[in-house]
């Protein structure tokens, strides 16, 4: 039906674009036909083939635009004819659509109120549900979120309950199904308007934040972090719950379905009971009609036997007439067999059919609940913008225009405020970012010259007053804005919610308009598709429901429609074969007018003259047009009849067709509801089954009785036949008697009574067909009511349609005022934000202005002048560069208002972090910057105890040198001073080191602040201060190393001087020897002393080491127990009592701070006494190193290395203290989350303790290896210094082995020198010469020592030998080196991959911690997946109870199917009793038949006996005979009863049977399901009894680790204590015993220090004043080429624009000539245009002038010509006769001919006279020509001159040309002016004729003879083509060769002419 009808759609649509189409070319060819008419009598063609040409192709036209028109009407003809035919196919369609609709209508209603009642249960379920619901929340109340989780439910369950229960308005059908959407939507808005709810929680919380951290400055961050962390996890479980709603919601929904579902399968039950009970009452009726039939038959039969008794002739009427009955219900059942079968081959293609049909009704079934949800989306969305215009329009009823007006500007005002106020704040936060890189830039300026601190302490405090004061100034502005917001908030608090909540509204509705705009657009192309869909499937659905409704109807018409319609059909079929005649009769007329239209084509192409045949060509096409006409209407007359005759024709064939598919579908139908309910339920398959045997049963006994009914049948034709052959016999027999005649007329009476008898069975079956005919018209008017209804129904839904439209156009413009609007006040905001941004930078610049001037006053108080400069400008510098960063971030403020307003929240929790995160960066900084001080004044304290020995042994070793003599005194005070020189560059090399490597170290740690700063926001922190600190810790062992350095070379110095000492020390000073000697045993004492004390001091650093392992090992396990008992403490916080568990951790908590906060002080004391034992040592060591010389050198290195390694180990407990407090404070950050997530780590803890097991003995093994790979770093640097020792004996070794070669090579041997120094060269590159000059040396020596070669052999050889021996050591040394350096790079390598190792080790960290996280996340998903369980376990629960429910109402069903069944097979039985009481008639009546024939046999012999006169025996026969019969009968009669007994009770037993078989299944069944739920139920019992118990155990597993962790924890803090108290007390004892000697030792050396250390103190003053003063002016060096690169960029910068604005101004200056140019030449061109204007016109008033003297000239000439025309002239006369006289023969005719033209004869005429003068000679033409002339006064004519006899014929013919010329007057030409063209006046009347027969003349005469306006153009141009120019300008043409042309005066006549001529 869809295809059909869409190609019906299709077919319209084009048919009608067709007919538009040939429409439009119709009229188009009608127009330009007329306009052709129009133009044909304008156009008039001189020539007649010209004409011939035009009108054939008018012709040509015609015929086409007649082919096309035919064409056309061909074509219109065929689309009217499908358009009819279509038209009455749609009419039939709705016709039928109707009644579906209708019958749509009826079922719609009676689901509503089926649904309806649905309802009312499910609304009483979710009442009890809500009870209990209520009951569960009254239970638990554990936070106060719950209540309101509570409180959604019940909210969420109320608007479950009050589900709109009414039809929506635009559909009929499936109200439950858009209800259920209808209230998912309303859901959905419940819960958007939830969440709207929470992100204004969300909001508040977050001002909140905000206010309390502008408040206590960051005292209570934690606390409400915590807060705020505990409410979104609230939050989280808020909409955790709301989920689980939404899921059994769902899980409702399901339900709903489902019960949908099985009310639909009911319905379908019900009809399929009805279709039975339909069936039954069919076969009842075609068994009543025939038991009704066989009864008429039995009665005929008993009437012809009563008949038979009383006459033959009876007998035979009814035989015949029986005979007739039989062959008729033969024929019936033929028919009724024929049809059986056809309805079974129509119900195997239905089944086909159905299948299809119903994967359709699946597929409509699907799209049209998408439809409904499109639908109910644009509902939703109307609604949502009903409720935005309600929810704008509710404050504007609320406030009145004028309060909203004031409260819009103070709105607008506060805004303006607080936009001001939060851009100052942000300006502030930037000034403080400032002051702090501030801060930086000058702790990098302090940390570069650690010397320069007190210098630049100052400029620190004033920076950090200047911070202070910017600090305060911040704090003052923040309490003014807290105050202004405070009171903002106060003030405009409700009309910002309101306005927040309108602007909120108004984007989600403008974005969901634009949305929906889109999504209109989309779902209005799906729905025009979807539509076309829906009706195509409506119509089906509707034409299979009213077919199964009207199927009962069909039935019964079926027979007698068939029959009227094959009446109808053969009627149809002889209208069709007269309406084929008719038809091709018409064809045949068509042809014969074509044929006649072609004549008169072929007529009209003959046709010559245009204007006479075109009128006949038109009237002739209007009377084909008429004809035509006629025949088209007489075509229409006939295709209407025809048509009606084809409607008829199809009405009947789609009746037949109807019919046919209503039997199919309702068979369809049928088997479609048996497969839904053999799919529903496996017990309706085997009542099938147990009803498909009985009715195959039945099948069979209706064969049977068919077998018996044919073979009853055949008896009866047998009988028949015996009958009319002893009828025939009887009429033989009476034919002779006199009562035949009698017989015959009792015949024809009983006749005519059956006659009357059909006429009144006719009659009545008439009234019945019209009673019929009444209740179809009645059916239809109803479906037409039907269809007006529906149409009414569209019309509502069109103008539902376009109310939304509008409504959309209305909102639209709504929504754009308020764009408008807020886009004004966003202006205003902007101007506002403007002028504030102008004032804050009016405040900046007077911020700066005053900072400067304190800072002037503030270097003024502090600072000499000389120092004042160089500070002003730097200040001026920076305050420039602050200020041009001020201008740039205004810009950039400007530009990022509207982004900076939203991130300001998120901005500020970001900067509170910030400044943690920078404060602790700060202290660390701090911590750095003393511990480099502190190790810079160690290392300077040293160096300068090392220079003070070193002076002092100077000063010795001068006395030595003084005392000794003036001799050896220049070469030591040489090497003094070279010493000298050598310490103090090593001083000055000491100090740029320093000064390097805390610029390093400054901008190592910059870029680590700056990393952190950009990584706050992850979770690494820890890791990255670690590696940073470990980089600082790298740095620092590079300092100790190259200090270390430094050290050794004092040391070497120190020996050295030692060695002095003793080699100058002499027998006469060995009274200082023996004062150094005792110096030196009392070092060595101390020296002793202090080992001891550094051996103890190893020891505790050994056993701290151990500690420090053990501490570390019980810090991993406190953390994994931590995990624990934060698991443990939050289980029991969610179980009943929380507080006392959170207060138990609370204590564990705050012993661990307790425990942790000692070992920092116990660190601390350790540290410091460290720090003074160093110290200790570092003075001991200098004291004794000037007396112990290189044996305490190498101790001094052990040391330093072990207080290295110390300070490492310290540093590590640090950075580890840091950690644990880090991870301490992180804890108790996390110890909320850690408790709320608890509850999901109980799934995973086994597996979680397990990795943690793994992780805390990787983290072990990592911490051993890490040990390990210190220790070897130890070995390593050991080794490294036994390398460098090696490497400085090999030095000296060589140096050695040079100075013995240099004594060797004194003796000139040269090869030696040349083979030994390749192998040298490569051992000492430092002191080997340059190869070049060695080579040049060595050439030389060879060529003087070649004459020694030979004495010196001997040596050469010693000499070699020792060389290979040298060259031997010299590669061993080689070797040795190169394996060193391979050991070096080894160690490199090895330290290259420990530090990779490290960072591997770094990233496995990483890795375990994310594997951690992913684990916890896992446990989450796990939890997660409980509670899906959980729900689903609930689910299954209700699942359970509803399938408990429908089995009770299945069992309802089987039980109203049992008794349904019940009361079929009673109904079977009654009908079995009623199939064997017929079967019994039956027998009983062929009993009769027999007992009949009997009779007519035993009569037939009573008869002859009559005749033989035996009458007596054949009674006793016949009585004899009726005895027997009736015992026949009554033995019959008992049989018959015995067998229905019997089949009654097999039918009951079989009916026992089944019920039992019933019973059973059902039983099993319902068991089967029991123990399945029983199954499940237990499963889960044993699920949750598991997890319990799990849970249990894990409980005391955790708890049993806890105790344990805290045994540990006491346990370690007690052995920590002792050992801190041991080490404190050997701390003690030893610091007694080295006061004791510190203050001998500072006693003695405290003048010599205070001296040196003044001393000491004013160099390094100087040097520091050097080294700032070098700075500075390297800074404004810097400085000033900074600044002159950039002028010098901006120079070149602006030059390249100058020359670029020149090349621009030289191509304008181009372009402007090049205008000016042209407006120049444009100036002189309008000028010649003016000039030549002026010059037309004045031409035009010339030729205006010229014209008219023309025309009164012509005048002029006329009036010559007019009173000059009839006269003629004798002298001309004169000449032509005597010209006529002197022509030669053969010319005179020319010469006559000319005469005649002369005298104005026609030249017609005068051929006709020339002829007849022919005839009759000339005499005769003269004296006729004479005679006729003599009447007139002829002049005499001259005498020939004498001159004319000499001319010869050429110049006769040449003067008779020209008067020829002269004579005939020209016509007038007209005048081609140029501006005014005004026609010449027509010619008289009589000259007419004349000029027309000249121009005839034109075309045949040759040049000469041309007329005098062709030859001489003295007043018009000429024919040929001269209207080019104006006629005065056209030259004069030389038609006339020997003549000059002479112009005519007005006065001369033509004779004056004639006779000039002649003088010349």
């Amino acid at each position: 039906m869809s295809s059909w009808l869409g190609g019906l759609g299709s077919g319209l649509g084009q048919s009608l674009g067709q007919v538009g189409g040939s429409l439009s070319s119709f009229t188009g060819q009608i127009s330009n036909f007329t306009k052709d008419m129009l133009l044909e009598g304008v156009e008039e063609v001189g020539d007649a083939a010209t004409e011939l040409q035009v009108s054939n192709s008018r012709l040509a036209e015609v015929e086409g635009a007649f082919a096309t028109q035919k064409s056309e009407y061909d074509r219109l003809k065929k689309l009217h004819a499908e358009l009819e035919e279509k038209l009455e196919a749609s009419e039939i369609q709705i016709k039928g659509q109707s009644a579906e609709y209708r019958t749509l209508l009826q079922q719609k209603d009676v689901e509503i109120s089926h649904l309806k009642a649905r309802q009312s249960g499910l609304q009483e379920e979710v009442q009890k549900l809500q009870h209990s619901a209520q009951s569960a929340s009254v239970g638990t109340a554990l936070l106060p979120i719950t209540t309101t989780s509570s409180t959604t439910t019940s909210s969420s369950a109320s608007s479950f309950m009050s589900r709109p229960s009414g039809s929506h308005q635009g559909f009929h059908g499936d109200e439950m199904d858009l209800s259920d959407v209808i209230w998912s939507q309303q859901e959905i808005n419940r819960l958007s308007t939830e969440v709207m709810r929470l992100e204004a929680e969300v909001a508040h919380w977050r001002r909140m934040s905000q206010a309390s951290t502008a408040a206590g400055a960051g005292n209570g961050d934690q606390g409400e972090i915590l807060k705020l962390q505990r409410t979104i996890k609230e939050l989280r479980e808020e909409m955790s719950r709301e989920v689980d709603e939404h899921q059994h919601e769902l899980t409702a929904l399901q339900d709903a379905q489902r019960q949908k579902m099985a009310d639909i399968t009911r319905r379908h039950r019900d009809e399929l009971a009805e279709y039975e009970e339909r069936i039954e009452e069919l076969e009842e009726q075609i068994q009543s009609a025939t038991s009704t039939s066989d009864a008429s038959k039995l009665l005929e039969l008993q009437k012809t036997i009563s008949s038979l008794q009383e006459a033959a002739d009876e007998r035979e009427k009814q035989l015949a007439e029986l005979s007739a009955r039989l062959e008729e219900a033969q024929r019936k059942q033929a028919s009724l067999q024929l049809e059986k079968d056809d309805a079974q081959e129509e119900n195997a293609g239905l089944l086909q059919n159905y299948t299809r049909l119903q994967a359709s009704v699946v597929e409509l079934q699907t799209r049209v609940q998408e439809q409904e949800g499109k639908a109910l989306q644009k509902a939703q969305l109307d609604h949502e913008i009903q409720e935005l215009k309600n929810n704008l329009a509710e404050p504007k009823e609320e406030v009145e225009h004028a309060d909203i007006l004031e409260l819009n500007t103070i709105i607008g005002t506060l805004r303006q405020e607080k936009e001001i106020l939060e851009q100052e704040k942000l300006n502030l936060h930037e000034r403080l970012k400032v002051a702090e890189e501030q801060r930086v830039s000058n702790n990098e300026s302090e940390s570069g010259d650690s010397e320069s601190l007190e210098d630049l302490k100052a400029e620190l405090e004033r920076r950090e007053k200047a911070l202070r004061n910017t600090e305060e100034e911040r704090d003052t502005l923040m309490s003014e804005l807290e105050e202004l917001d405070q009171q903002n908030q106060e003030a405009t608090q409700h009309m910002i919610s309101v306005k927040e909540q309108l602007t909120g509204q108004l984007k989600e509705a403008e974005a969901e308009l634009t949305r929906l705009t889109a999504e209109l657009n989309t779902t209005k192309d799906k729905n025009g598709t979807l539509k076309q869909e829906l009706e195509t499937q409506k119509e089906k659905i509707s034409q299979s429901a009213f077919t199964l409704n009207d199927l009962h109807m069909g039935k019964q018409q079926l027979e007698a429609t068939v029959k009227e319609m094959k009446d109808k059909l053969g009627h149809a079929q002889e209208q069709n074969r007269e309406a084929r005649r008719e038809i091709t009769e018409l064809k045949k007329a068509l042809h014969e007018q074509e044929e006649q239209l072609c004549v008169a084509k072929a007529e009209l192409d003959q046709a010559g003259d245009r204007g006479t045949e075109a009128q006949g060509t038109k009237e002739e096409l209007a009377g084909k047009e008429k004809e035509l006409s006629d025949l088209r209407a007489e075509l229409d007359k006939m295709r209407i009849s025809q048509e009606n005759v084809m409607s008829e024709d199809y009405e009947l064939k789609m009746e037949n067709r109807r019919l046919k598919a209503e039997s199919e579908q309702a068979l369809v139908k049928g088997e479609e509801l048996t497969k839904q309910m053999k799919e529903s339920q496996a017990a309706m398959n085997r009542t099938v089954r147990e009803k498909d045997t009985r009715i195959e049963a039945l099948k069979l006994e209706k064969t049977q009785l068919e077998g018996e009914l044919r073979q009853a049948e055949n008896t009866l034709t047998e009988q028949a036949k015996q009958y009319q052959q002893t009828i025939e016999e009887l009429t033989r027999a009476r034919s002779m008697d006199a009562s035949a005649l009698q017989m015959e007329h009792e015949r024809a009476i009983k006749l005519n009574q059956e006659k009357d008898m059909e006429i009144g069975q006719l009659k009545r079956d008439i009234e019945q067909l019209g009673s019929d005919h009444r209740d179809t018209n009645e059916m239809l008017s109803i479906t037409v009511a039907g269809q007006k209804q529906l149409t009414d129904l569209l019309q509502e839904k069109d103008v539902f349609m376009e109310t939304l439209k509008q409504n959309a156009s209305d909102l639209q413009m709504e929504m754009e005022n308020s764009i408008t609007v807020v886009t004004k006040e966003a202006d205003a905001l902007k101007q506002a934000l403007e002028e504030k941004d102008k004032q804050l930078g009016g405040m900046k610049e007077e911020n700066s202005h005053l900072k400067e001037e304190i800072d002037r006053l503030r270097d003024q108080q502090s600072r000499p002048q000389s120092l004042a400069e160089p500070k002003t400008l730097d200040i001026i510098t920076e305050l420039e560069t602050e200020i041009t960063q001020l201008r740039t971030s205004k810009n950039g403020l400007e530009e990022e208002v509207q982004s900076l307003r939203r991130t300001m929240e998120e901005q500020q929790a970001s900067l509170l972090l910030l400044q943690q995160s920078l404060q602790a960066q700060q202290s660390e900084l701090e911590q750095a910057h003393a511990r480099n001080q502190q190790t810079t004044l160690n290392y300077d304290r040293l160096i300068h105890a090392r220079d003070e020995e070193i002076s002092h042994l100077q000063q010795t070793v001068d006395r030595f040198s003084e005392s000794q003599g003036r001799a050896d005194s220049p070469p030591v005070q040489g090497e003094v001073i070279l010493q000298e020189e050598k310490t103090q560059t090593l001083s000055q090399e000491n100090g740029n080191e320093k000064h390097d490597l805390s610029k390093v170290e400054i901008e190592k740690l910059v870029r680590g602040i700056k990393e952190k700063e950009t990584e706050i926001s992850q979770l690494n922190e820890k890791n990255l201060s670690l590696t940073k600190q470990l980089d600082q810790l790298v740095v620092s062992r590079d300092e100790v190393g190259k200090l270390s350095q430094m050290i050794l070379q004092k040391d070497l110095e120190i020996q050295a001087l030692h060695a002095r000492v003793s080699m100058g020390v002499g027998g006469g000073h060995s009274q200082d020897v023996m004062f150094l000697q005792q110096q030196l045993q009392a070092y060595a004492v101390e020296r002793e002393q202090v080992l001891a004390v550094l051996n103890e001091k190893t020891r505790e650093n050994s056993q701290l080491r151990s500690d420090y392992h053990r501490l570390m090992d019980i810090m991993a396990g406190k953390e994994a127990a931590l995990l624990k008992l934060q698991q443990e403490n939050q289980r029991l916080s969610n179980m009943s009592d929380p507080s006392g568990s959170q207060e138990m951790f609370k204590e564990t908590i705050q012993n661990l701070s307790r425990i942790i906060r000692e070992k920092d002080i116990e660190i601390d004391a350790l540290t410091q006494k460290c720090q003074t034992l160093v110290t200790v040592l570092q003075t001991s060591g200098g004291e004794s190193g000037a007396g112990s010389g290189g044996v305490s050198s190498n101790q001094f290195e052990e040391l330093l290395q072990e207080r290295d390694t110390l300070k490492q180990q310290v540093k590590k407990i640090e950075e580890w203290k840091q950690q644990v407090i880090t991870t301490v404070k992180n804890m108790q950050h996390e110890s909320a989350q850690l408790q709320e997530e608890l509850i999901k780590l109980q799934g995973q803890v086994s597996a979680d303790s397990d990795c943690s097991s793994k992780l805390t003995v990787d983290y072990t093994r990592l911490i051993q290896s890490y040990e390990q790979k210190e220790r070897r770093l130890g070995s390593l640097s050991q080794e490294l210094a036994q390398v460098q020792q090696t490497i400085t004996q090999l030095s000296t070794t060589k140096d050695v082995l040079l100075g013995k070669l240099d004594s060797v090579a004194q003796t000139p041997e040269v090869v030696a020198v040349q083979s030994s120094a390749p192998s040298l060269t490569a051992v000492t590159p430092s002191h080997q010469m340059s190869p070049t000059e060695n080579i040049e040396q060595l050439q030389e020596e060879l060529v003087q020592l070649r004459a020694q070669l030979a004495e010196r052999e001997n040596m050469i050889r010693t000499i070699q030998e020792n060389n290979h021996r040298l060259s031997n050591s010299a590669s061993a040394s080689e070797s040795e080196q190169r394996s060193q350096a391979e050991e070096t790079r080894q160690v490199r390598e090895r330290l290259d991959a420990l530090q990779r190792s490290v960072r591997e080790k770094d990233l496995l960290i990483k890795t375990k911690g994310d594997q951690l996280n992913q684990v916890s996340e896992s446990l989450r998903n796990r939890e997660n997946d409980n509670e899906v369980l959980k729900q689903a376990v609930t689910n299954l629960k209700e699942r359970a109870l509803i399938l408990e429910m429908d089995g009770r109402k299945l069992k309802e069903e089987n039980e109203l199917i049992a008794t349904r069944s019940r009361e079929k097979e009673s109904e079977f039985r009654a009908l079995q009793e009623t199939n064997m009481q017929v079967s019994l008639l039956l027998r009983e009546k062929e009993f009769e038949l027999s007992a009949v024939s009997e009779k007519a046999a035993t009569v037939e012999k009573m008869l002859k006996d009559k005749d033989q006169g035996k009458t007596g025996e054949l009674n006793q026969l016949l009585n004899e005979m009726k005895s027997m019969q009736e015992k026949a009968v009554a033995f019959q009669q008992e049989r018959d009863r015995v067998m229905m007994a019997l089949k009654q009770k097999q039918m009951e037993t079989t009916a026992v049977q089944t019920e039992l078989q019933h019973m059973r299944d059902k039983e099993q069944r319902l068991n089967l399901e029991l123990e399945r739920l029983r199954n499940h139920l237990l499963e889960i019992e044993d699920s949750y009894t598991r997890e319990a118990l799990s849970a249990e155990d894990r409980e005391t597993e955790l708890r049993r680790r806890v105790a344990l962790l805290e045994e540990k924890l006491a346990t370690s803090s007690s052995a920590v204590e002792n050992a801190s108290q041991q080490a404190s007390m050997q701390v003690e004892s030893l610091q007694e015993q080295l006061s004791g000697a510190v203050k001998q030792r500072d006693d003695a050396l405290a003048h010599l220090r205070t001296s040196q250390d003044q001393v000491n103190q004013y160099a390094v003053s100087l040097s520091n004043l050097q080294m700032v003063l070098e700075q500075f002016q390297q800074e404004e060096k810097a400085m000033y080429s900074a600044e002159l690169e950039r002028h010098k960029k901006e120079k070149d910068e602006w030059r390249k624009k100058a020359l670029r604005l020149e090349d621009q101004a030289s191509a304008l200056q181009i372009n402007l000539d090049e205008a000016n140019a042209a407006l120049d030449s444009a100036s002189r061109l309008t000028d010649q245009l003016d000039l030549k204007e002026e010059q037309i016109e004045e031409l035009k008033k010339q030729v205006d002038v010229r014209q008219e003297m023309l025309e009164e000239a012509q005048r002029k000439l006329m009036n010559l010509l007019n009173s000059t025309e009839g006269k003629i002239d004798k002298v001309l006369m004169r000449n032509l006769f005597l010209g006529y006289f002197h022509t030669p023969k053969t010319k005179r005719a020319d010469v006559l001919r000319l005469m005649g033209s002369v005298l104005g004869l026609s030249r017609e005429d005068v051929d006709k006279m020339l002829e007849d003068d022919g005839r009759h000679g000339v005499t005769g033409w003269m004296s006729g020509w004479l005679g006729g002339r003599g009447a007139q006064s002829v002049p005499n004519t001259p005498q020939r001159p004498t001159s004319g006899q000499g001319f010869n014929s050429s110049f006769s013919e040449m003067f008779v040309k020209f008067l020829e010329i002269e004579s005939t007057p020209s016509l007038p030409a007209a005048k081609l002016s140029v501006h005014d063209i005004k026609t010449l006046s027509a010619p008289p009347a009589r000259r007419s004729s004349g000029a027309a027969a000249v121009s005839k003349r034109a075309g045949d005469s040759n040049p000469f003879l041309a007329p005098r306006s062709a030859a001489v153009p003295l007043l018009a141009g000429s024919s040929s083509g001269s209207s080019g120019g104006h006629l005065l300008m056209k030259p004069i043409s030389d038609a006339l060769p020997t003549f000059t042309p002479v112009p005519v005066s007005a006065e001369a006549s033509a004779g004056a002419v004639l006779k000039d001529l002649l003088k010349q």
